[in-house]
């Protein structure tokens, strides 16, 4: 999992042809095998897109006649402020010459070099935004062509690490030794944003429980939509409107099978999680909760599914009750099942808490619920990147989450309900494109999922998300989870390696989430240390302020994981603390 560096007298003195390797691809990927290994996407390409001459994948452009030639688009699109271009100046300054002694900005810096014409010239290995999900379905290990044998002869005599010292490298936890579930490394070139540097350093991305990456298969088909398919939906007879709802709507067909929902009626795109518990808080809320009545919800809720509750209950003269939690961070099942009465309309919880990463058992919340004839609100917004979820299984009436936290766009999220549940609700907001009839003396609103999407909806985003679910699908949710559990047990015991460092959540079953405070040190502090060296934490409460405060905090910093992660960040990130454990020792603490 380290990586050496690679001195420049070792590099083979020519680099491939593109144009042979375009020609390589090809023939590689026409003698695909039938069967085994993970399924394969049907089609390659967005639907709909027909490839120009002398391209060879959706994120490469062609060569006239199939489209500009290099260098016809160095000037950005949109003109920058000067305080725009003299924030960004620190990522455009050499930093690492390659080990070609290529210039570094000369060729990565440049927008005219789409196609990653300046990263070949730069030696940095590509891939598609399939590459990785193509090679494991045929059972290759590896991406990339292994390195020339002079090559791997240098790295051998030269053992030194970009990110860890040697005897941190010698520590490799056993998951990255055996047989990965997923080559991580190859997973990293599908994240443009990965390769970017901060502070002079590269990016570590550890705030993927805020947002996470992008691969560049989202990016290519958020483009490919506005340059071919860019329509307003459900109406028009002509080509771009039906492009443009199939798209759509085949990214409702993508989102139902990701989450095993029973059929595409159950799916309505919202701009996220919280739109989503909001409409339901005030849909479902307006017609089921009245003066008197009860409304369940954890000690570990995000804000999002604690002030619409709380604002329909202030509104209805209802009552909020709180499941407690342990010291782990784990809730209650006891106390939960004490709460529940027949003035208990609805519980909402969460499935992975945010500040926490504790995994709650809403299997088991859920059904408790439903044997009492209480409707049930999943919130699965930290759930759905890590775990997989089956909504028909778990049986909860309403199941939640935003795009962008499973690497998809922002702006964009999923209310999925159930049928009956769904019919039975008023529509939260009216316009356009909900509507069968209207009159001045009447109004007939269109059946679910339509009812709840009044207006334009976000079309391009909601395409999208589906394409980032595919990206997902391809490698398996199943491995990712597997590859982040092995991840978040090594980064959880290197960071009890650091002195004065309290973590902050620790239960049994946790998602890839690390909070904790470091004594000496205000939490903005620590991120702030962190910033300096490229790593990207969160600090502060966390919109979830009722569990810091369960702790006896106010804020905390928030390492949290994705299966782009390894092992040497989290190094990276242990040996900084170490530094700033040792700068101001507190007296009389131990380690």
């Amino acid at each position: 999992m380290t990586t050496p560096e690679i001195p420049a007298a070792a590099l083979p003195p020519g680099l491939p042809d593109p144009a042979q390797l375009a020609r390589l691809a090809n023939e590689f990927f026409s003698h695909r095998p039938a069967t085994g290994g993970v399924p394969l996407p049907e089609k390659l390409h967005p639907a709909g897109l027909t490839l120009p001459p002398g391209s060879f994948g959706p994120s490469t452009p062609a060569a006239i006649p199939g489209g500009p030639p290099p260098g016809a688009h160095l000037l950005p699109t949109s003109p920058q402020s000067a305080a725009n271009l003299g924030a960004s100046w620190p990522a455009r300054v050499p930093h690492a010459p390659a080990g070609n002694g290529v210039p570094e900005t000369l060729f990565a810096t440049a927008p005219a070099c789409d196609g990653r014409l300046g990263s070949h010239l730069l030696a940095v290995p590509q891939a598609s935004p399939f590459l990785f999900a193509e090679a494991q379905a045929l059972g290759v290990p590896h991406a990339a062509p292994p390195p020339p044998a002079a090559v791997v002869a240098a790295a051998a005599a030269t053992p030194r690490f970009y990110f860890v010292p040697e005897a941190a490298a010698e520590r490799r936890p056993p998951f990255a030794e055996a047989a990965p579930p997923l080559d991580v490394h190859a997973v990293r070139r599908d994240f443009p944003l990965l390769a970017e540097r901060v502070s002079g350093r590269p990016l570590v991305w550890l705030d993927n429980a805020a947002t996470t990456q992008k691969p560049q298969a989202v990016i290519d088909r958020l483009a490919h939509f506005y340059t071919h398919e860019n329509s307003n939906i459900h109406r028009a007879a002509h080509t771009l409107a039906a492009r443009a709802t199939d798209a759509y709507e085949h990214a409702r067909e993508t989102v139902r099978r990701f989450i095993g929902a029973a059929s595409t009626g159950e799916i309505v795109f919202v701009r996220g999680a919280t739109e989503a518990i909001n409409l339901v808080a005030a849909a479902w809320g307006c017609r089921h909760v009245g003066a008197g009545d009860e409304i369940v919800v954890s000690h570990l809720e995000h804000h999002a599914n604690i002030v619409p509750w709380k604002r329909l209950a202030d509104e209805r003269g209802a009552t909020l009750r709180v499941i407690p939690v342990d010291d782990s961070g784990q809730v209650r099942l006891d106390e939960y099942q004490r709460l529940l009465n027949e003035r208990t309309r609805i519980v909402a919880v969460t499935q992975v808490s945010n500040a926490l990463g504790t995994v709650v058992p809403v299997a088991e919340i859920v059904a408790i619920a439903r044997r009492a004839g209480i409707r049930t609100l999943v919130d699965g917004a930290q759930s759905v990147s890590h775990l997989k979820v089956d909504v028909q299984a778990l049986g909860a009436d309403f199941f939640v989450f935003s795009g962008h936290k499973v690497f998809g766009p922002t702006g964009i999220g999923v209310l999925h309900g159930r049928r009956e549940v769904l019919e039975d609700l008023a529509p939260w907001q009216g316009g356009g494109n909900m509507i069968a009839d209207v009159s001045f003396q009447r109004v007939v609103y269109q059946p679910p999922p339509a009812r709840f999407e009044a207006g334009t909806g976000n079309i391009a985003d909601a395409v999208g998300l589906g394409a980032a679910l595919e990206y997902v699908e391809r490698i398996g949710i199943e491995n990712i989870a597997q590859y982040e559990h092995g991840l978040l047990e090594y980064a959880t015991g290197r960071l009890a390696e650091v002195p004065g460092l309290r973590p902050i959540g620790t239960a049994r079953d946790k998602a890839s989430v690390l909070s904790f405070v470091l004594a000496g040190y205000s939490t903005d502090e620590v991120g702030q240390a962190l910033n300096r060296e490229g790593i990207a934490v969160r600090t502060g409460h966390h919109c979830a302020q009722p569990i810091l405060r369960r702790f006896g905090l106010e804020t905390t910093v928030r390492p949290s994981l994705a299966f782009y992660n390894t092992c040497e960040e989290i190094d990276l990130l242990v040996t900084v603390l170490h530094r700033l454990a040792a700068a101001r020792p507190v007296a009389g603490r131990q380690g």
